[in-house]
């Protein structure tokens, strides 16, 4: 499948930065104390990988986020067994209302299936899990969630590409110091993090942007990622079939993974 042109522009972005001589990383930290003197060494990592003038001063005006290092720091609903995970999350609720949602509007979901060959239901499941369909987008401010976490030394190398993607997004208009995502700077109706929403973004409306809190953008972007990351049109996605290794991708997590599966099935049947 050929590449969309936002998608072909995003990567560019992606590769200046990647060409722009050697970068040298901030060191991280375990609290809030060393926060604002990191931002300033990252502030030049930032730049050498190609953010801009916008991106280098949202990155100036983040704050420790607390809330997100806590957040990180105590999660504990993905070591529950299947059946508990599904139980917490809304699992029959996800599935009923993502079975009206489809029936609602089956041509939105065909179209999506014809350009990127993910199904229905695992869209409707991934959005209905994350967000639950957009009733609840995240209350944390995206720039200082994804930055503290690129800071904090626990997971620093992961976060660092996203804390740099986020930082282009507000280059390119996407996003602003005070856009809201979730607490570890997921955006959107199906909760993206930064860099893959600047890698796999689809402006789905032709209105000339990315917008993740728009549901047609989203979806076509959740199913972009999935289509770009190895999906394999009309086959199998349940637990060792070809497309649960795709799902894998989307969330590292195997109780998410087989629930989304689950789900899709019951959703799409």
């Amino acid at each position: 499948m050929s590449s969309h042109p936002v998608i072909r522009l995003a990567c560019g972005l992606v590769l200046s930065g990647l060409m722009a001589g050697p970068v040298f990383a901030a060191a991280c930290g375990n609290s809030g104390g060393g926060f604002d003197a990191w931002k300033a060494e990252f502030a030049n990592q930032a730049r050498q990988s190609g953010v801009g003038k916008k991106g280098l001063q949202a990155l100036s005006q983040a704050t420790y986020a607390t809330r997100t290092i806590s957040a990180d720091r105590n999660q504990k609903s993905f070591k529950y067994s299947l059946d508990k995970f599904m139980q917490l999350r809304g699992a029959n609720t996800i599935v009923a209302q993502g079975r009206k949602r489809k029936a609602r509007n089956p041509e939105f979901y065909a179209v999506l299936e014809r350009q990127y060959g993910v199904p229905a239901g695992i869209l409707i499941s991934i959005h209905g899990m994350e967000t639950g369909f957009g009733g609840f987008m995240g209350d944390s401010q995206v720039i200082s969630a994804i930055t503290t976490l690129a800071y904090d030394c626990r997971r620093s190398d992961f976060f660092v590409p996203h804390a740099i993607g986020a930082l282009k997004l507000v280059d390119q208009g996407t996003l602003t110091t005070a856009t809201l995502g979730a607490r570890h700077g997921e955006l959107g109706h199906t909760q993206f993090l930064p860099g893959n929403a600047l890698t796999y973004g689809v402006d789905a409306t032709g209105d000339g942007k990315v917008d993740f809190y728009n549901m047609t953008d989203a979806l076509a972007s959740t199913a972009n990622f999935l289509r770009q990351k190895g999906w394999k049109p009309g086959r199998g996605y349940q637990e060792g079939q070809p497309n649960f290794a795709v799902i894998q991708q989307w969330n590292a997590a195997s109780v998410y993974q087989k629930a989304i599966a689950i789900m899709a099935a019951r959703i799409d049947q």
